[in-house]
This record gives structure tokens, sequence and C-alpha cells, in this order.
């Protein structure tokens, strides 16, 4: 009877299993992520005409799209925009979990080719890996106030935390990208 149990469970995981990997690879192929789950390349959307954009519209977007061009795959990202410029944060990167799930940043610094999606809007745009920059600290302050909370009684984040996000970024642990214009 156990015996009988034990391969009915077996059975059980085997197929929801089956069922989940399905799943996510027909959404490898649909147009855009779906929430955290890659999606495939962009299918819809307006291509922006005219200048570069004022991003100051994203400031308090928690969540946008975009796509690498090689290869053609999309996902949902958190953004972050600073004095006419956006990027993008990647951290994790050097834990199991980050090298296991996070395949498109090392893709991106290969081959930056982005397109931004925002509101059924394409961007083209250049993903660059910056590793120094005077921007970071007001970067890291900005990732602090908009996801991570606990900015200082001035509105930025404390030394502490801009030198830790600093020393992550150091240690390739948080990538940050720019999203240059193309």
């Amino acid at each position: 009877m156990l015996i009988k149990l034990l391969k009915w469970l077996v059975g059980l995981v085997a197929v929801a299993g089956l069922c989940l990997g399905a799943t996510v690879l027909v959404l490898r192929f649909g147009d855009g992520p779906t929430g955290m789950i890659a999606g495939g390349a962009f299918t819809t959307g307006e291509p922006w005409q005219g200048d570069e954009p004022d991003w100051s519209f994203l400031t308090d977007r928690q969540e946008v799209e975009f796509q690498l061009l090689d290869p053609e795959r999309s996902r949902t990202t958190w953004i972050v925009a600073h004095e006419g410029r956006i990027y993008i944060p990647s951290g994790y990167m050097t834990s199991a979990l980050g090298k296991l799930w996070k395949q498109w940043p090392p893709e991106a610094e290969k081959d930056g080719r982005a397109i931004l999606r925002v509101d059924g809007r394409l961007y083209p745009r250049r993903l660059v890996r910056i590793q120094e920059s005077p921007a970071l600290p007001a970067i890291i302050s900005e990732l602090q106030r908009k996801y991570l909370g606990g900015l200082g009684p001035d509105g930025v984040a404390s030394d502490d935390i801009i030198r830790s996000g600093l020393d992550q970024v150091k240690s390739g642990s948080l990538w940050v990208f720019e999203l240059a214009p193309r």
C-alpha cells in the first residue's frame, strides 16, 4: 500500500513538473515576459519617434519590460531614473540563485542591444554596465528609496547603505546597467 502511494505521489510530481516546464517553454515564445518569467521577443508596441524622452515619468514606476536582441528574450525588471538617464540593477549576481536565475546580465554585457517597452512604447536602447561612475551613489540611494525603503531624514540613503551598495558593485554582486541611446 505504501509503495503504491509513493508511486502515485512520484507520478503526480512528475506530471506537475512537466506541466510547469511546458508552461515556461510556451511563455518563452510569447510577446514579452509574464511576471517574473522571461518571455520572447516583443511583437507588439509602437516604436518611439522623436528626441530622447524625459525619463522622469519612470521615477516612481516599479517595473518595466526590456528585451535583449541577442538572444531575443524579454523580462520584467526594476528601473531607476536619475538626472535624465535610466538604469537597470541586477542583484545577487554572485549568489548560487543569481548564477542560476540571472542569465541576462552576462548576455547584455556581451551584446547590449535592447528594447525597453513602457506603456506600449518601444525604445531602442543599449545596455552599458556601470562599474565606476560619479552617479553610482545617487543610483544606489534611489534603489534604496524606491525598492528597499529606509532613507534618512534628508531623503537620501545613509553613507553606510551607499558604501554597502558601492561594495556590492565592486565585488560583482550588484550589476548596474545604463540604458543608453542606441
